[in-house]
């Protein structure tokens, strides 16, 4: 009998989390349940009392996961149809719960028999040992695992296949000269990537009223500046990855956001919320630095972005009024953490230049979203047929800021506070020039990113922005 005939009459056992699945589905599970409901935790930790079999059983229950919701690993769902093909039998052996393991055999429809935790039992390390060795014998199956657990397992089969293993996997892989399936190189920096540090080029909004009020000079109001821009970066931060969590199933079907750290499997679960913890507590402490009324603005950042997330994205209309909102609340806090006076024009045209600038952000997905599912956008309360009534609502908007801060020109409070007041009036073209632009981008389908981060990169905005700087300063000491 030649090698590739013993080995097809071999079964090939495979593992779910982490060697099928680039996820664990009781960590996602878990972690979606109680940011739907932080008070399930006092039931899901009487159910870890009783075995982590019966939380797994109850997690499933409630988690509402479907099998199309999981990453998927591509190179093992290939080995294995390529193995089925060649006549060998495939069986699903798996710790997770039997709901899971049924959906997920339903839905890849390559395994001949399935192997699963009871609500009593946790079919993990020396349990599916001894369930394979029993049903096997010792030496009578392959195994593709990857994790610590999987180490058992390795032991007593006849050959071990590893995939993305975590680091004891790998040093025994190395041990054992044992086949490493290439799932592609996971990166170092996927961390940082969740936290989205682009991001925060949003938050220099907060030096915005310091500007404003020719502030800039002041030692001790650039750094409550510095301190609160970190403190509201740390915070969106993990406000980021919170959001991640809690929509893997949609960021999953999205043709770009399936690549997000969190989806795609390259960061695991306890990592993101290790990391959402410690960049909350970097970001409260930093408050304790600055006045109370910054940590109250920063309070309420929190809470709104906190609803954005769970409820508020998901409502027509209202998504788009809460991102105006939480740019503009930038801008306030700022002008808490300096102790500056707020200027009513100030708020008022930055209201509705990020209406348009948020509206931007609405219909850029309204325009790449392919019409598929009956017009409506998955995690939205938009229909594709809404796509030019927000377009039109978005440049409506540009207008209406450049409006504003023309009648902010006019104002007796510039006049009083400029020596050259005139210089100012180029603004108002300049702002539409700006807004306009990114509309004609988007109308295009040439802007990929978040409108205020492409302000912050495009050399053009730049230049705007530098000449709109040079008019204001001017304006404050140019002869009158």
């Amino acid at each position: 009998m030649d090698a590739r005939t013993e080995t097809r009459q071999v079964p090939l056992c495979v593992d779910l989390d982490g060697t099928l699945l680039a996820a664990d589905t009781l960590w996602e599970g878990a972690a979606i349940i109680l940011l739907r409901n932080p008070l399930m935790l006092v039931p899901m930790l009487m159910w870890l009392w009783q075995g982590k079999a019966r939380l797994k059983h109850e997690v499933a229950l409630r988690s509402g996961r479907k099998a199309e919701d999981w990453p998927y690993r591509q190179v093992v769902l290939d080995r294995l149809s390529a193995e089925r093909a060649d006549g060998r039998e495939i069986v699903l052996v798996t710790g997770a719960a039997a709901s899971v393991a049924h959906d997920v055999a339903a839905h890849v429809g390559l395994f001949a028999s399935i192997m699963h935790s009871s609500e009593t039992l946790n079919m993990t390390s020396s349990r599916k040992r001894d369930a394979l060795v029993e049903r096997f014998g010792k030496g009578g199956f392959d195994y593709m695992g990857n994790s610590r657990d999987d180490i058992a397992v390795f032991d007593v089969a006849r050959r071990a296949i590893v995939v993305a293993p975590d680091a004891a996997a790998e040093k025994w892989r190395r041990n054992h000269d044992a086949e490493k399936l290439d799932t592609g190189k996971v990166s170092m920096l996927a961390p940082l990537k969740s936290i989205r540090v682009h991001q925060w080029a949003k938050n220099v909004l907060i030096g915005v009223p310091m500007i404003l009020n020719h502030e800039v000079l002041h030692v001790d109001a650039l750094v409550s500046v510095i301190i609160a821009f970190f403190a509201f970066s740390f915070l969106a931060s993990a406000v980021y990855v919170i959001n991640d969590l809690s929509d893997l199933a949609n960021d999953r079907r999205h043709a770009k956001k399936r690549n997000r750290p969190l989806a795609s499997g390259q960061m695991s679960v306890p990592t993101a919320l290790m990391l959402a913890v410690c960049l909350i507590l970097a970001s409260v402490s930093l408050t304790f630095l600055l006045p109370w009324k910054f940590a109250c603005v920063l309070a309420f950042y929190a809470c709104a972005t906190t609803a954005y997330t769970f409820v508020l994205k998901r409502k027509l209309l209202v998504d788009v009024f809460t991102l105006a909102g939480l740019y503009t609340t930038r801008i306030v806090a700022g002008a808490a953490a300096t102790g500056t006076e707020l200027s009513f024009w100030l708020v008022s045209f930055a209201i509705f230049f990020f209406l348009s600038l948020a509206l931007v952000k609405r219909y850029v997905e309204l325009h790449e979203f392919d019409d598929k599912d009956g017009g409506a956008v998955p995690g939205r309360g938009y229909l594709a047929v809404d796509f030019e009534m927000v377009g039109q609502a978005g440049v409506a908007s540009a207008f209406t800021s450049a409006l504003v801060l023309a009648l902010y020109v006019h104002s007796k409070e510039l006049q009083e506070m400029y020596t050259t007041p005139w210089a100012l009036w180029p603004l108002c073209p300049l702002v539409l020039y700006m807004l306009l632009r990114i509309w004609m981008l988007a109308r295009r389908g040439m802007l990929h990113e978040d409108p205020v981060v492409f302000i912050m990169r495009d050399w053009r905005s730049q230049l705007t922005m530098l000449v709109g700087a040079l008019l204001i300063l001017f304006g404050a000491v140019g002869p009158q």
